[in-house]
């Protein structure tokens, strides 16, 4: 059955009745002007839309997947403060022409989000649009708290995992072949697709203060790391031969490198280290997939040093940015 055939009330009442129960300081969830809730004192507080044709095609991101997403681009904001997510509302903006199978796809995915995370759904709203309009907004807490204002001259620079990836499975996407796409890299559309917050690895780097500044890359890591620069006054530099790729990127693209730095949308942290926190992190190095690929350094510019470390150049940021063309 459409949307447009069920109306507001039973649309409403359906993603209800699948996010009904209530979590331990939730006091009133879904169904008042306004949910109530009993939290830190300090709350983090972040919200992204997802518009489509902007920043999915509906031919390409199955429903389950897009609510992962929505949810989980949100909690990777959380992870980069250090925090742990509590609750979230979502907006939502439907042709009346959608399915209804593709709205319960669609809430089973921000479900199975949330219930990983361990967040509540306690509101949101609904309205009719041409297109299809997300918005959706988490709360969080953060007992020992990480922002982009902390690199200082002389601190490491790092990642985790591989870089890129999600930039090669959206150009897969693009080019129409998802069907066909081979086994050595289907990983880039799965990157694409169904990113995860590294939720735990934010957690732990802020509980033992080992990061010094950190955000997620969400716009590439040369838009990215030039947030932390400017943030924090400082310059930096980054080695090419350092910057982690996978083997299904390395596959795949032309340039990888190109796609590594400037691709977005990867949702790993990138975070800075004092020297003398180092060999804490580069412990946790094999199970979080750590790379150091840099150091700050005075002044405000971000430099790429080339393989083999003979030149290195002004690293421009041409990452994702909106109302860029």
């Amino acid at each position: 059955m459409r949307l447009k055939h069920l109306g507001e009330r039973r649309v409403v009442s359906r993603i209800r009745r699948a996010f009904g129960a209530k979590r331990a300081g939730v006091l009133i969830g879904i169904g008042d002007d306004a949910a109530l809730v009993r939290g830190p004192a300090r709350l983090l507080l972040t919200t992204d839309i997802l518009v489509e044709d902007e920043d999915f095609r509906r031919d390409d991101h199955p429903p389950r997947l897009l609510g992962r997403k929505a949810l989980n681009v949100n909690l990777s904001d959380i992870a980069a403060m250090g925090g742990r997510p509590l609750h979230a509302l979502v907006g939502l903006a439907l042709p009346g022409d959608i399915e209804e199978t593709w709205l319960r796809r669609f809430m089973a995915g921000l479900g199975s989000a949330a219930r990983e995370a361990g967040v509540s759904l306690v509101g949101g709203d609904l309205s009719q649009a041409d297109k299809i309009m997300i918005a959706v907004t988490v709360t969080g807490e953060a007992k020992a708290l990480v922002k982009r204002t902390g690199a200082r001259p002389g601190d490491a620079v790092y990642v985790s995992g591989t870089l890129g990836d999600a930039a090669g499975g959206l150009r897969l996407l693009e080019k129409g072949a998802i069907k066909g796409v081979a086994k050595p890299v289907r990983p880039l559309v799965a990157a694409f697709l169904d990113p995860a917050p590294r939720l735990k690895l934010g957690a732990l780097l802020a509980g033992r203060n080992l990061a010094s500044a950190m955000i997620d890359l969400s716009d590439g890591l040369s838009v990215d790391l030039a947030h932390i620069c400017e943030e924090s006054r400082v310059g930096a530099e980054v080695e090419a031969a350092r910057i982690p790729i996978s083997a299904a990127l390395a596959h795949f693209a032309r340039n990888p490198l190109e796609m590594a730095l400037n691709g977005g949308e990867d949702y790993e942290l990138l975070f800075t280290v004092r020297p003398s926190k180092a060999a804490a992190v580069e412990a946790l190095a094999p199970e979080y997939r750590l790379t150091r690929i840099g150091r700050i350094r005075p002044g405000r510019t971000v430099y790429l040093i080339a393989a083999g470390g003979e030149k290195k150049k002004p690293l421009q940021a041409r990452g994702f940015e909106h109302f860029m063309t």
